[in-house]
Parts: structure tokens; C-alpha cells; sequence
């Protein structure tokens, strides 16, 4: 066992991996942070005639290609000041908030037409309507959905290693390169992202029990 796995090594490189996943977790932080709220913006611009076409092709662009692609292309020209990790949160945030909009607009669609109809008789303003009819009631309902893009985000972080973001994987990759060590380090990463994974999924299901049931 001992020259398969080397806890004394494990001890030595696991802080320089806590470090890495703090960037990483930092990096979805924001990039969820992004999405969430561009992409309420684009479900509720979706709804005006003259943006809506634009918008939805837009969108059906970025969940077509390959985020990986996304991040390569718009680090190649981005300014040279524009830090990696800048660039891969905003790609990120962008690239989900494709996502994240269409789940917005099933919530938005889900909301009864009479709710509409009431406000409309009512006379009251746009933001009156949304604020304190339409989006309660429609973001209720999608927070278990919102919160399964929150963990795919998190696994996707890995890809900010194509633009050089040392992230999680990025420090794991040089420090094994460096001891010619791989086992501890790739297997500790798995775990890594299995133990801020796996309480997020049961945190999820728990708020699906309780927003979706009622």
C-alpha cells in the first residue's frame, strides 16, 4: 500500500490543493452569480417582440457549442490586461446564463394567466407586476433546477485550464507533473469535488421537497 499511496505526500501537496479549489469555488461563485442574474435578464427581454428572436438565437449559439471553445476564443481576444480568471468567470456566467433563462421562462410561462389579467385590471405598473406577482411566484418554482446548474457549473470549472486559470485540476496537473506523482493528486481532486458536490445535490433535493411540492 505504501507505494501505491503516500499519505505523507498527500499532506505535503494538499494545501497547495485547498487552493486550488478555493479558486475554483470562487470562480463558480461569481460565474453562478452572473448567471442567475443575466439570465432573468434575458427570459424577461425574451418576452419583448422586437428583442426576442434576436435574443433566442443568440442563446441557441452559446448552449450549441462547446464552452471549452467559448473560453479559448474569447481569452484569444480579450485584451492582454484582462486577467484568465476574469475571462473564465465572465464566459462562464454567459455561457449558463443560456441555461439558467430558459428555466427562468418555464417559470414565467408557469404562472397562471389570470395573474396576468389581475394586474392588468388593476392597473398596475411593469415592475409592480413582476416584482410582486410574476417573479415570486415563478422563481419559487425553479430553485431546484437553478441549483442542478449551480453543480454543473462547479464541475466545469476544470475547463478554465485551457486558458491557463489555476483552478483545482490546473494545480493538481503541476503539481504532479512536478513529483511525478499522479495517484494522490488526481485521486485527491475526485474527492475534492465529490465532498462540496454531494452536499449541494442532497441541498437541492431538499429545497425540490419543498418548493415543488407545494
Amino acid at each position: 500500500m505504501s507505494g501505491f499511496w503516500d499519505f505523507e505526500y498527500t499532506g505535503q501537496v494538499m494545501p497547495d490543493l485547498l487552493s486550488g479549489l478555493l479558486v475554483t469555488i470562487q470562480a463558480t461563485g461569481i460565474g453562478y452569480a452572473l448567471a442567475l442574474t443575466l439570465g432573468l435578464v434575458i427570459a424577461m427581454v425574451r418576452r419583448v417582440p422586437l428583442f426576442g428572436s434576436v435574443v433566442h438565437f443568440l442563446m441557441e449559439f452559446i448552449r450549441t457549442t462547446p464552452l471549452v471553445i467559448q473560453l479559448v476564443f474569447v481569452f484569444a481576444l480579450a485584451p492582454a490586461n484582462v486577467s484568465a480568471f476574469t475571462i473564465g468567470v465572465v464566459v462562464l456566467g454567459i455561457h449558463y446564463a443560456a441555461y439558467t433563462a430558459e428555466v427562468y421562462r418555464s417559470g414565467i410561462e408557469g404562472v397562471a394567466k389570470g395573474q396576468w389579467e389581475a394586474a392588468r385590471a388593476l392597473s398596475l405598473p411593469g415592475t409592480r407586476t413582476w416584482g410582486a406577482i410574476v417573479l415570486p411566484q415563478a422563481i419559487r418554482k425553479v430553485i431546484p433546477a437553478l441549483g442542478n446548474y449551480l453543480i454543473a457549473m462547479f464541475k466545469d470549472t476544470p475547463l478554465l485550464f485551457a486558458i491557463g486559470v489555476v483552478e483545482l485540476l490546473a494545480v493538481a496537473q503541476q503539481v504532479g507533473s512536478r513529483d511525478f506523482r499522479y495517484v494522490e493528486t488526481f485521486t485527491i481532486v475526485g474527492l475534492l469535488f465529490l465532498v462540496v458536490s454531494v452536499p449541494s445535490a442532497i441541498l437541492i433535493r431538499r429545497l425540490e421537497k419543498r418548493y415543488v411540492a407545494v
